[in-house]
């Protein structure tokens, strides 16, 4: 990616299913523009190796460590500054607990998590812009076979599919940021870095708060 001139947003979350490349696109994009950049640590959470080996044991334990620290990491660098001075670029945002709970967790324990998630929403920083990398699955196993994480290789498609509609439900409204659904899957911003300079362009473009669904002319 070239240099980026300046973003109009403070908080700017790149989102999307395993495998979507949000990590990977997050940093090359707070690289370009200077900006903090906010990555989930979920190599910290104990419980995810075992939830991949025993879903119905660890689901529960494996959403609320990932919820307590994505709230935590976000009360503690977007909390105690002014968003309008110092801007962060985040591999997620805070409704991706509640969207993988939902797809994880019974109706019981789901009903418990999003209580107690809904407190802890209400203390977050929301995204100006929510860009949802929106890949299929084909480029999906394709990155989750590159990267090369044990406990990943065996996801059914199902579940992957399961996680896809997770977003698009959550999703169908803005709640007052800007949500961009962007169909990535013939862009390759790691092999050819122009693609991933105008994809950047793109999800930066001034615009009123809203759901938008973008197809880029570029990628092959």
């Amino acid at each position: 990616m070239s240099p980026l001139t300046k973003s109009p947003y403070a908080f700017v979350a790149i989102e999307g299913n395993i495998g979507a490349g949000k990590t990977t696109f997050a940093t090359m994009l707070a690289e370009q523009l200077g900006s903090e950049l906010l990555l989930e640590r979920f190599a910290e959470n104990p419980f995810l190796e075992r939830f991949y080996a025993d879903p119905d044991n660890h689901a529960f334990s494996v959403e609320l460590a990932f919820v307590s620290d994505r709230y935590r990491q976000m009360r503690e660098v977007l909390g105690a500054r002014n968003l309008f001075r110092q801007r962060v670029i985040s591999d997620y945002s805070f409704a991706k607990s509640l969207i993988f709970a939902k797809a994880n967790l019974p109706a019981n324990e789901y009903k418990l998590f999003r209580t107690m998630y809904r407190l802890m929403e209400e203390q977050v920083a929301q995204p100006e812009v929510i860009a949802i990398l929106d890949r299929n699955r084909e480029r999906i196993r394709d990155q989750i076979i590159q990267r090369g994480r044990s406990y990943e290789q065996d996801l059914p498609g199902d579940y992957l599919d399961k996680i896809a509609y997770g977003y698009h439900k959550h999703y169908r409204f803005a709640r007052g940021s800007r949500v961009l659904w962007i169909d990535t899957s013939g862009i390759d911003f790691v092999a050819r870095p122009e693609e991933g300079e105008q994809l950047a362009q793109l999800i930066l473009q001034p615009r009123k708060p809203g759901v938008y669904e973008l197809k880029p002319d570029f990628g092959k």
